[in-house]
């Protein structure tokens, strides 16, 4: 067999022209390549506020975090301490392998609870043993003069109703008792936030500002942040990313809690809820323009009523976000 001569100008020729067609190749493979799934392309953990889960933590704590893991969540959210020390849940914590870096704590305390109002170098000492980084008060405070509930009145329709009498200085308050809480925990390293409902959004009588409008401009940017909850946000009919893009670098988490098209626009404490991706937020725009804000805490969180048991309903949620791609 004899092999044809093969001049050094055709051998150039012949690698270079290969050359481009594999380059234009491997173009066309990186062009076509599927977007990368949000959470694991940001180096960010699935987390779950335990909320979600209503009494299964207070019945079996190692048992129900375990199979919080086991379902791809990295990250927890308390909702309060279920009554165990601070040692007990970094050990079951721990255990699961779960990490939790953000406490709900109430401004005022119910019995023995830790609260903003109660002993807070007790409270500093359980969020450095259980490693905290956030403590976050998950409501508005009630002025005594507005009371307490109503014969047959439901807690959401109280929350709703009291919030509707609220004055600019009711807010202009709320805001100062964040900040003088958030200096406190500033200097013992620890940041504090706020997560807002919806009655939040309601606009103050005689004003167009709204309470949220209040304690964003009253509240030191430093000492308190914001804990962005979508769903409520979606449910006052608003946008979630044009509220985040109005305030750059004041959300530092978020609650990824997701509504049916059903849910009327409303003020008062009340939605139609879904597992996350089955309702109608966009999470391909909402979860990338809050990482770009500063949000680097995303927790799952589903309000009752459930359509499914509360561990199948977060399972589903973690495998929607698991995949979501953007």
């Amino acid at each position: 067999m004899i092999t044809p001569m093969i001049t050094t100008r055709t051998s150039r020729r012949a690698f270079v022209g290969g050359a481009a067609a594999l380059a234009g190749l491997g173009l066309a493979r990186l062009s076509t390549a599927a977007p990368t799934p949000f959470f694991t392309g940001n180096g960010l953990p699935i987390g779950l506020q335990l909320y979600t889960l209503g009494d299964l933590p207070h019945k079996d704590l190692p048992g129900t975090l375990t199979a919080v893991a086991g379902m791809g969540y990295r990250a927890v959210e308390l909702p309060g301490f279920y009554g165990h020390t601070a040692g007990d849940l970094a050990a079951a914590l721990k255990a699961a392998g779960l990490v939790c870096e953000s406490a709900h704590v109430n401004a005022q305390g119910r019995g023995p609870a830790p609260s903003l109002s109660g002993d807070l170098d007790a409270l500093v000492r359980d969020a450095h043993a259980i490693g905290l980084k956030f403590i976050v008060m998950p409501m508005f405070t009630i002025p005594a003069r507005l009371g307490g509930m109503q014969a047959g009145e439901g807690f959401g329709d109280f929350l709703a109703r009291v919030a509707s009498q609220f004055t600019a200085d009711d807010w202009k308050a709320q805001a100062a008792f964040l900040n003088e809480k958030g200096a406190a925990l500033k200097k013992a390293g620890l940041q504090l936030a706020y997560h807002n409902h919806n009655p939040e959004f309601a606009p103050v009588a005689g004003r167009t500002a709204t309470g949220y409008d209040i304690l964003l401009a009253e509240t030191d940017p430093d000492l308190v942040k914001m804990e962005m909850d979508a769903g409520w946000v979606a449910a006052a009919g608003l946008d979630p990313v044009a509220l985040l893009q109005a305030h750059p670098g004041r959300f530092r988490l978020m609650h990824v809690k997701d509504v049916k098209a059903g849910t009327a626009t409303n003020t008062r404490l009340k939605m139609d809820p879904t597992e996350v991706g089955a309702g109608t937020l966009d999470w391909r725009r909402v979860l990338p323009a809050a990482h770009a804000g500063g949000v680097s805490h995303f927790y799952v969180e589903q309000e009752p009523p459930f359509a499914l048991p509360r561990l199948e309903a977060a399972r589903l949620s973690a495998d929607y976000l698991a995949k979501l791609a953007v």
